[in-house]
């Protein structure tokens, strides 16, 4: 059982030369010599700690929604003992069960954190990027101390990335003076330039650059389909772990897709609501007057179709199995819309209105679809439908689609509950796999539900450390907690269920990934829809087609 923890050239030369974390002098941490410069952090038990290592040249003036800058070298040793601000964030309006006091927030926060063991030596490197919509969030989580997956082998890195309209803005302005003639996808650049900043330390920190695993939850789950897609990441990372991830539709950087506006246009229209003449006046707000304005005006930060950064659709290049060759791992939570009712449709009135919507939206996949989610039980159904439309379905795609290309995929659900959890109705809600998976029970958020002390929840923990540690080791998710986890197929197959116990099950929720599938094979032929948002209740009419199942 494990306890519970709280809380190029001469540089490619250096970065395969460098030691392993090594005590200094009496009183001081142990100091690595790495290629961006000496750094000294903190030894914490068995694991050697460095915080808020820049990774990337602050992002502010002149450089606000410019591509990251590396770092210049630094030959004075570099105290990183504390954790670097927060990404600037909307200032927060109402309270939830994520709420948490990140401490101080700037728009100088490209930095990253290292756990690693201080016997580590060619290590597997897990990258963690963190979730919160692309808005919000900070990898000084308490919840995310990479100090327990250190301890199992593994050197753990996490990340600050850009967030808001500071990290997604597309502007014709900000295009115009870009030499690609593209703006937005700043938060995706800066997890590229984090990767690359692995690539040439990691080494002197005690990991393998040649054993990368990306890993993400929620927006960080979004955040690895767009490296799995995009030109600038492929080669920084050999393996991918994909948790709550969604296959949202993407915006064009100049053209109307999906019959939306184009990402340019939404930024002029954000510019006009702050009162901002050109660039240089949104370079001159405050950040934090920005970002609220920004946000309190619409404003959606995602990747966008820029032909550069992101050349195209997502699922188009998934669609051709052009997507990073990489095994992967991901899963979904079983009650994911439970924390995030703000995501599903209202209920109607009546089962009958239920029934009625359903069939009018759906056609000839109704039927099918009140199998699955019947107006009997509606709100559990608009619930079950809404947690498939967009994690579940995602999850499975991404897995068949990896395993399609000849990757290793392996696929799981979340449904472990507790009685703080389920006497709030929040069974298996959006991120509680999250202190599982860090070890991290007893530093959870002040209003999220209790976690017991209980074997139950150490052996779900010690499981999910084991297959997700064992998995950036080798690609193959193993546990002396849990059963072994075969693989998934292109044609589909088991799939891990973290329940009181990890148990190997067959077809997950049978015929929910078909229907879903076809929902948006069939937007996407009709070619003026999105396919994320608009599921259920929620749903245009879908037009029938036979080019889709």
């Amino acid at each position: 059982m494990r306890p519970f923890l709280l809380g190029a050239g001469l540089v490619a030369f250096l970065a395969a030369c460098a030691s392993m974390p090594e005590a200094a002098a009496p009183g001081q941490g142990p100091v690595v010599q790495a290629a961006a410069g000496p750094v000294e952090g903190v030894r914490e038990g068995d694991v050697s700690v460095f915080r808020g290592i820049p990774y990337a040249q602050p992002p502010v003036g002149l450089n606000r929604w410019r591509p990251p800058l590396p770092m210049e070298p630094w030959t004075r040793v570099r105290r990183a003992v504390d954790f670097g601000p927060a990404c600037i964030q909307p200032t927060p309006r109402v309270s939830t069960i994520y709420s948490q006091d990140l401490g101080s927030t700037s728009e100088n926060c490209l930095s990253l954190n290292v756990w690693s063991p201080n016997t580590a030596g060619k290590a597997p490197v897990i990258v963690w990027i963190h979730g919160g919509s692309l808005v919000a969030g900070s990898s000084k989580e308490p919840m995310y101390d990479g100090a327990t997956l250190a301890e199992e082998g593994v050197v753990v890195v996490s990340i600050n990335y850009r967030l808001g309209v500071l990290g997604y803005l597309a502007h014709p302005g900000l295009s115009r003076e870009s030499p690609t003639r593209t703006s937005g996808n700043y938060g995706v650049m800066d997890q590229i330039a984090a990767l690359e900043w692995v690539q040439r330390n990691i080494a002197a920190f005690g990991g393998d650059p040649d054993n990368v695993t990306v890993a993400g939850e929620s927006a960080g789950g979004l955040s690895i389909l767009y490296l799995l897609t995009a030109p600038g990441a492929r080669g920084l990372f050999d393996k991918a772990i994909a948790q709550s991830s969604y296959f949202m539709s993407m915006s064009a950087l100049r053209d109307s897709v999906h019959g939306a506006p184009s990402a340019e246009q939404r930024g002029a229209a954000i510019a006009s609501a702050l009162q901002a003449a050109d660039v240089a006046a949104l370079r001159n707000m405050d950040p934090q007057t920005l970002t609220d304005g920004a946000a309190l005006a619409g404003f959606f930060p995602a990747g966008i179709i820029d032909g550069v950064v992101l050349r195209e659709e997502m699922l188009d290049v998934f669609n051709r199995g052009e997507q990073a060759p990489v095994p992967i791992l991901a899963g979904f939570n079983s009650g994911e819309i439970r924390s995030l009712r703000v995501l599903a449709p209202a209920a109607p009135a009546s089962a009958g209105a239920y029934d009625q919507a359903i069939r009018e939206r759906y056609g000839d996949l109704a039927d099918e679809y009140l199998r699955l989610y019947p107006a009997a039980t509606m709100d559990e159904s608009i619930l079950a439908s809404t947690r498939d439309a967009f994690y579940g379905w995602t999850a499975e795609r991404l897995t068949r689609s990896q395993a399609a290309i000849g990757q290793p995929s392996y696929l799981y659900m979340f449904d472990h509950g507790y009685p703080a959890m389920d006497e709030a109705g929040l069974h298996a809600f959006h991120a509680s796999e999250l202190p599982y998976l860090f070890g991290t029970l007893r530093t959870t958020p002040p209003n999220w539900p209790v976690i017991p002390d209980t074997a139950v929840e150490t052996r779900i923990s010690d499981a999910m450390i084991d297959y997700w540690t064992s998995f950036a080791r080798s690609g193959r998710p193993q546990s002396d907690h849990g059963p072994a986890w075969s693989a998934f197929g292109a044609a589909g197959g088991p799939f891990m269920a973290f329940r009181d116990v990890p148990v190997l099950e067959r077809d997950l929720h049978p015929g929910a990934f078909a229907v879903h599938e076809s929902a948006v094979c069939r937007k996407r032929v009709a070619g003026n829809l999105g396919w994320y948002w608009n599921v259920g209740l929620n749903s245009p009419v879908l037009p029938p087609s036979a080019a889709c199942p």
